[in-house]
């Protein structure tokens, strides 16, 4: 019988999975049968925007972190597709700071061209897994929220590609039920304009905490304040922007710092990290890691050790994004279709503990960089991914780390990038950064 194989999520990582099976058959090979659940209504993930927060249509937790406004905040020669450039995807050099409707019209364009999108089950939540011994197969259950019905599949392989950015991580302050304003988490950030002439303070050292301060500080907040529990960003902030040691408790619209430090605030902003949730996943199958380069318990990142039969992509912390989805897409195929042996279960236990010594012996940023790009590099090695300069793409992240030591406010307005891909050269966009209030893809293209 032919193989089947699920795929959960269509992300950037479920279609780079759905990628690497279309290619694979482009050059004639058989491909198993193939099922790729996706709980909204179009493909994109994290990329796709939605006004709603809470719950979804359905009544869902809802899956999107994404907000109004937000352009990369990393080059695009970093995150570029290996096979699938940007000059082949818009047909010119583009800037290396698109907004996000330019990102999510890139990511599904390769798959555009085909007919995979049919392979996906939209609207569409799995509800319950469970793998038979016996059959040597995954029980899959899951649920169609436009028609209400519930269907169970079985499978040889499952790719678990739902991300780890879209359960939030809430921490509680003393204060904070009695606080009068406004709490969100990052997850529920949608539209700086809200924050327009207001008081802001971000709880967190994160991207997030960075770029949505940025966004609040780009619409018209009066001011950001970042509580930091370890050590501040310390970038050359704007005058209205200021970093201050851990936040201790709220009283009223009060807050007061560990310093001894108070200020009055508007609304509070968590960016305070996500979790990996993985509800409809049983003890035995559920990954459990920290946020970290090397995840726990996963053979070359990708391999569930204790189930080989189990992928997940895209579960590490990230320098390297796209194309390291890619490589990862690529090698779990080549095992399915056994153009990779799968090693034995010592080999399996003992990769991601030696990945884990590895990191921890990393001493900075550049350092993680270049750990990230090896990865890629190890990935892309045994498969027929297309090879690149990963080296080139390493120095499009350290030129960008310094574009924002120089200027935090203005490093989106740099180009000179080169793409590792085909080595064309990034032009700056026509516009500032902090000046360009529109980020549809026809104003960005033009």
């Amino acid at each position: 019988m032919k193989k089947k194989v699920g795929i959960i999520g269509a992300g950037p990582s479920g279609l780079s999975q759905l990628r690497a099976f279309e290619r694979a058959q482009s050059k004639g090979n058989d491909i198993p049968e193939i099922v790729c659940f996706e709980k909204q209504s179009d493909w994109g993930g994290l990329w796709n925007y939605t006004w709603r927060t809470g719950v979804d249509e359905a009544g869902d937790p809802c899956h999107g972190s994404m907000y109004r406004y937000l352009w990369s905040n990393g080059p695009k020669e970093g995150l570029e597709f290996a096979d699938y450039t940007f000059k082949e995807h818009f047909g010119k050099d583009i800037a290396s700071y698109p907004p996000r409707s330019v990102l999510f019209d890139y990511i599904k364009g390769r798959l555009e061209k085909t007919n995979f999108r049919d392979k996906i089950r939209f609207n569409t939540i799995v509800r319950d897994v469970r793998y038979h011994e016996n059959k040597n197969q995954f029980e899959v259950v899951s649920r169609d929220t436009k028609k209400d019905t519930e269907v169970t599949d079985f499978f040889d392989y499952l790719v678990v590609a739902t991300g780890h950015f879209s359960t939030p991580n809430v921490p509680f302050y003393e204060g904070f039920d009695s606080f009068n304003g406004r709490i969100l988490h990052a997850h529920d950030f949608r539209d700086a304009r809200e924050f327009t002439n207001k008081n802001i303070l971000i709880l967190g050292t994160s991207y997030s905490a960075e770029d949505i301060g940025s966004q609040c500080w780009k619409y018209g907040c009066k001011s950001v304040i970042v509580a930091h529990r370890t050590a501040p960003m310390g970038f050359d902030w704007p005058e209205n922007w200021k970093e201050v040691p851990a936040l201790v408790k709220t009283v009223g619209n009060k807050a007061f710092f560990k310093d001894g430090s108070e200020s009055e605030i508007d609304a509070i902003i968590l960016c305070t990290g996500y979790q990996h949730h993985f509800p409809f996943l049983p003890d035995d199958l559920r990954l459990k890691t920290a946020n970290r380069l090397a995840t726990a318990n996963l053979y070359k990142g990708i391999v569930w050790t204790k189930n080989p039969r189990l992928f997940y992509l895209g579960m590490q912390d990230q320098w390297y994004t796209f194309n390291m989805f890619d490589a990862q897409a690529w090698y779990a195929r080549d095992l399915i279709l056994g153009k990779i042996k799968m090693p034995n279960s010592s080999t399996l236990y003992a990769d991601p503990i030696e990945r884990e010594k590895m990191e921890d012996a990393l001493e900075d940023d550049y350092a993680c960089i270049r750990y990230q790009g090896d990865y890629v590099r190890e990935l892309i090695s045994e498969t027929d991914y297309p090879d690149f300069n990963v080296d080139a793409a390493n120095e499009a992240f350290f030129l960008w780390k310094k574009h924002k030591k120089k200027n935090i406010m203005t490093f989106r307005d740099q180009g000179g990038f080169t793409s590792p891909m085909d080595s064309s050269v990034s032009p700056s966009y026509n516009k500032p950064w902090k000046e360009e209030l529109d980020d549809r893809m026809e104003v960005y293209l033009k």
